[in-house]
């Protein structure tokens, strides 16, 4: 079935970055394969994560599906543009048919999206990555793709107002694929995953062309560089207390 409700989305996108005068830097594309299956796994650092992901794949000529939040889908404006990209929903009580739903697409030749970490890293560095991405890469005997994304911060993230100012830089970083066989350990397999996206992602940290503007314009950056982003051990603390937030209001309801 044709795709109709992407390439207009993709076009209204162009056009908002061009307005907002983003600068993009994509390397690696050529690891995406032109044709057949595989799991885009990327850090995630922004609200826009998605869109940059999805940029990468352009180049090959593919669309990326991505597994989102069940919500999203029964939103009335989101709705029906999530299911006319055919991106999979995902309800968190009921995982599995989201997984098997990504199965499917991968072994009907899908590029499938998958943000390991599952929530943005208020830190800035790589968070402890969850198994599914690794997982669904052996199960359909496909790549397993790193990415890291760079720059994104700075317009929509967590605990930060969204700045709309022009000329932001914006780095994709495509790694080489991850072949993981069946009878590979998963653990392993995830943790190669993690090294292989940090690694990419310090790479981007160091060659990011912008600087900050002064030290009130350092809290992109992470704590390791001479950002004030949380530590990776106090954005831990504060997704647990946004996790226990969110089951109290869910209780009270």
């Amino acid at each position: 079935m044709a795709d109709l409700v992407y390439p207009p989305v993709i076009a209204i996108g162009r056009t908002l970055f061009a307005a907002l005068g983003l600068r993009f830097t994509i390397t690696g594309a050529e690891n995406i394969p032109v044709t057949g299956g595989a799991v885009l796994a990327s850090n995630h650092v922004s609200y826009l994560d998605f869109t940059f992901v999805g940029l990468a794949a352009l180049p090959r000529k593919r669309y990326v599906r991505f597994m989102a939040k069940e919500a999203v889908f029964r939103h009335r404006v989101s709705g029906p543009l999530m299911r006319g990209m055919k991106h999979i929903p995902v309800d968190r009580s009921a995982g599995a048919a989201a997984y098997a739903a990504a199965l499917r697409a991968l072994r009907g030749g899908e590029l499938i999206g998958v943000f390991p970490e599952a929530t943005i890293s208020r830190s800035f560095t790589v968070k402890e990555c969850k198994s599914g991405a690794a997982r669904m890469a052996q199960a359909a005997r496909v790549p397993l793709i790193p990415i890291a994304l760079w720059g994104g911060q700075r317009i929509y993230t967590k605990d930060h107002p969204r700045d709309l100012s022009r000329g932001k830089a914006i780095t994709i970083a495509v790694g080489e694929p991850l072949e993981a066989k069946p009878t590979d350990d998963t653990a392993e397999v995830n943790a190669e995953l993690h090294r292989r996206m940090s690694a990419l992602l310090e790479e981007a940290q160091l060659t990011y062309p912008d600087k900050p503007e002064g030290d009130d314009d350092r809290w992109w950056l992470p704590a390791h560089l001479g950002g004030t982003a949380p530590t990776p051990e106090e954005a831990q603390r504060l997704d647990a207390e946004e996790a226990a937030a969110r089951r109290r209001r869910r209780e009270s309801r």
